[in-house]
């Protein structure tokens, strides 16, 4: 094959993953947070199965109770999370109920910038609060990593951070990989880039090549692990999830989400090994979805629902939640979830908690007009 290496660039950019450069913060504990975009459904998660109101209200949307996986003498998970109710009853998962941002008008879009922003209104900020976050932090020239195609809003900021995703690209074959290294050898520039995708392939536990297949949870809980597992990895990181708009059919699409996230944070917890021990991972929604089921085997845009805390340095096996309950005159407007706790007061002592940042700089930092709540109970191991 006879071509110069400017004439390759072309083929090579496509080939080869960004220069992977990591957040290194002063602890061995790992952040990362999993957005559940789409709105997913809390009550039928997190499952108050012991509520005088829900059966009728959810009618042949609501999980029974004799297939639910306990917690406790009020709350059950869907039967699709079993590895999440065995990290709860090992102590390293607590489930937070009845929680929400402070946004109220239901808009996939708009909550989903409150979220990412930690505003307390719609584009009223610029940037993420995970970016905030890596500002706090000591940094030694190395990023947070996102595990998507482009940086989220989440991660958005000052701070550079980098992205990761699987190719969609056909696989390429060990002789062109062969000469891509032969041509590049000798140029002290794409050198070292090339060299740094071959390594962070090798973290995801892929070839050069990829494929255009579609990822499962457990594949994205495996490629994270081997970026998150390392001594030099990163300790902050983001994945999203989709899919949670659950308007018709919802018993078989919210099994099927749900499928995917447990056997995601299986795949995580067991491709951690050791440094498990030292993860919090985060799970969020931008909102609930109503308290009862709607015309067509779903639920509609709602208020509050429940978020996840996981991971070995969680103090868990608990459900925390000032339960506001279903009861016609205890639903928000009329029909959703009442939230009683504040989703940006849970991120904020999440992140201090983690990083041993001091909570109120922390509160502030991330969420600078957001409303400071009422208090959480500790959440992580000391």
């Amino acid at each position: 094959m006879n071509m110069d290496r400017r004439s390759f660039l072309g083929a090579a950019t496509l080939l080869a993953a960004p220069q992977v450069l990591f957040a290194q913060a002063a602890t061995e504990r790992r952040f990362i947070f999993i957005m559940q975009r789409g709105a997913a459904d809390g009550l039928n998660t997190v499952i108050p199965y012991a509520e005088p109101a829900y059966a009728s209200l959810r009618g042949a949307l609501a999980i029974d109770a004799a297939t639910a996986l306990k917690l406790d003498g009020t709350f059950a998970l869907h039967p699709a999370l079993p590895k999440l109710r065995e990290l709860y009853a090992a102590g390293q998962a607590s489930f937070v109920h009845a929680v929400a941002s402070p946004y109220r008008d239901r808009s996939h879009f708009d909550a989903q910038n409150v979220l990412e922003t930690g505003g307390r209104a719609p584009y009223q900020l610029k940037d993420g609060w995970m970016n905030r976050l890596l500002a706090l932090l000591p940094r030694d020239g190395r990023q947070a990593i996102a595990f998507s195609a482009a940086v989220p809003l989440t991660m958005q900021g000052a701070v550079a951070v980098t992205t990761y995703a699987q190719s969609a690209l056909p696989e390429a074959n060990e002789d062109l990989l062969m000469r891509v290294q032969q041509l590049y050898a000798t140029d002290r520039q794409l050198h070292p880039l090339w060299n740094s995708a071959l390594e962070a392939r090798g973290m995801a536990g892929e070839s050069m090549g990829g494929g255009a297949r579609r990822q499962d949870g457990a594949a994205i809980g495996r490629m994270a692990a081997g970026f998150l597992a390392r001594a030099d990895g990163p300790r902050i990181a983001m994945i999203e999830t989709g899919g949670w708009d659950t308007h018709s059919g919802q018993n078989a699409r919210l099994a099927r989400e749900l499928r995917g996230l447990d056997g995601l944070i299986g795949a995580l917890r067991d491709g951690m090994g050791a440094a498990w021990a030292d993860t919090v991972v985060l799970v969020a929604t931008e909102f609930g979805r109503t308290a009862a089921a709607n015309g067509t085997g779903g639920t509609d845009h709602g208020t509050a629902s429940a978020a996840m805390l996981l991971g070995g340095a969680v103090q868990g096996g608990r459900v925390i939640s000032d339960w506001p309950g279903l009861g016609p005159g205890n639903l928000f407007e009329g029909r959703d979830l009442k939230p009683t706790l504040g989703l940006d007061t849970l991120i904020a002592a999440a992140c201090a908690e983690t990083f041993r940042l001091e909570p109120e700089r922390t509160a502030r930092a991330l969420f600078p007009d957001g409303g400071r709540g009422k208090a959480v109970p500790r959440l992580l191991r000391a």
